[in-house]
Formats: structure tokens, sequence, C-alpha cells
């Protein structure tokens, strides 16, 4: 039970990913600049993750040690996340909403494959089987199909 409702987050961060593309794309519109959107929604974003992050840990009584052995990983996360916004900004207007998402999935999904069969950052290894190499071409041949037909 507790699997499916994990599972049941997932799709539904999807689909706040595919809602949150074209939001962006109309704000870059409005603004007339798109990285500029993409900055407000990182901001918009880092503010909400602030509020939160500080009422858990004072909830909670936790207390954050910054000093942490992978400085990088301060701002590896939020430069690929900005690639990210920012790509989505540019593409959704050019491509539509359906077909960012496909190859967002389909991208997401070749890297999730490799990750796992390195065990980058201590993810559980997993090899690439038959099946996930089917999975994956039968996902980016459906991403293919979405932008084409």
């Amino acid at each position: 039970m507790v699997g499916a409702l994990w599972s049941l987050l997932g799709v539904l961060a999807g689909a706040f990913i595919a809602i949150q593309a074209p939001i962006n794309a109309q704000l870059a519109r409005g603004l007339g600049v798109p990285v500029a959107a993409a900055a407000i929604s990182f901001l918009a974003g880092a503010v909400v993750l602030g509020v939160v992050t500080f009422f858990t840990t004072r909830t909670q009584g936790l207390v954050i040690d910054w000093r942490t052995p992978a400085p990088w990983l301060f701002v590896a996360g939020g430069a690929l996340g900005a690639v990210y916004v920012t790509s989505s900004v540019l593409l959704t207007p050019r491509i539509g909403a359906a077909a960012l998402m496909a190859f967002l999935v389909a991208g997401q999904l070749l890297a999730g494959m490799m990750v796992d069969r390195v065990g980058f950052l201590g993810v559980a290894v997993r090899e690439i089987s038959t099946g996930r190499i089917v999975g994956a071409v039968l996902l980016l041949a459906g991403a293919l199909m979405i932008r084409l037909y």
C-alpha cells in the first residue's frame, strides 16, 4: 500500500511539472525574457522551500549542519534544475507541453538508468536489463511520435 502511495506521489509530481512548463512559458511571454521567468520560478520555489524547511526543522527540533563533506552538492542540484526550468521555458512554446514532457521523461529515464547502473552518490546499483532497454526505446519512440505526429 505504501509503495502505491509513493508511486502516486511520483505521478502527481510529474503532473505538476507538466503544468509548470506552460505557466513558466506564459510568464516568459509576459516578461519578454525567458531567463528572467526561470529565475522568478526558482526564486518562488526557493522561498516556499525555505519556509517549509524553517517550520520542519523547528517543529522536529532539527539542526542543520552546513559543514557538508561535499559542498559542490549545494550548487549542483540547483544548477541542474536551472537548466531544466530554462529549457522548459524556451521549449514549451516551440514544441508544446506534451512533446516537452515526453522528451523530459525519456531523458530522465535514460539518466536514471545510468545513475542506477553506476550507483551514483549511493543509489542502489541496478543492472541495465533487456526489459529496461526495451522500455527506454519504447518511451523514446513514444516521445518522437508525440512530437512528430
